[in-house]
């Protein structure tokens, strides 16, 4: 009898839990710095469909259809660790740490640096190990990128 509970309980956690891609991961993450301040300007975004097209190589078609995922994953998500755990998982050290660049980049490409994103990044870095030198290392490097476009 515990056996067949123990069946059941665990049965439905597998069905809702589907395979995280990186690609939906890094979508997310990008998608959740821009919804910290509760709006997601169309500065932010264009910006985001940038970073999906030039990391990930993907098409107009492709990035609108992700952006659409992400947005619905990032919504009913409880935590970011799935998202941080693929990414992880996927790629190296300094792949998550120009993701942090672009993470960044997205935050100063509307009105400035929101206290709220500022606060996500820092939890992303954390979850994606990369250590307080190299988190401020990827928030000047964006500022340089952004100040020269």
């Amino acid at each position: 009898m515990l056996a067949r509970l123990l069946e059941r309980i665990q049965a439905p956690a597998a069905e809702d839990s589907p395979e995280t891609t990186v690609e939906l991961a890094a979508a997310v993450l990008l998608i959740e710095v821009a919804w910290a301040d509760h709006q997601v300007a169309d500065a932010e975004l264009r910006a985001i469909e940038r970073t999906l097209k030039a990391v990930l190589q993907l098409s107009d078609e492709d990035v609108r259809a992700l952006i659409d995922e992400s947005r619905s994953a990032q919504r009913e998500s409880v935590g970011l660790h799935r998202f941080t755990r693929a990414i992880v998982d996927a790629w190296s050290a300094e792949q998550r740490f120009e993701l942090l660049v672009h993470l960044w980049r997205l935050a100063y490409s509307d009105s400035g640096l929101d206290k709220y994103e500022e606060a996500t990044i820092r939890k992303i870095a954390d979850l994606l190990y990369v250590d307080h030198p190299r988190f401020i290392a990827a928030k000047f490097k964006a500022k340089r990128l952004v100040a020269v476009n």
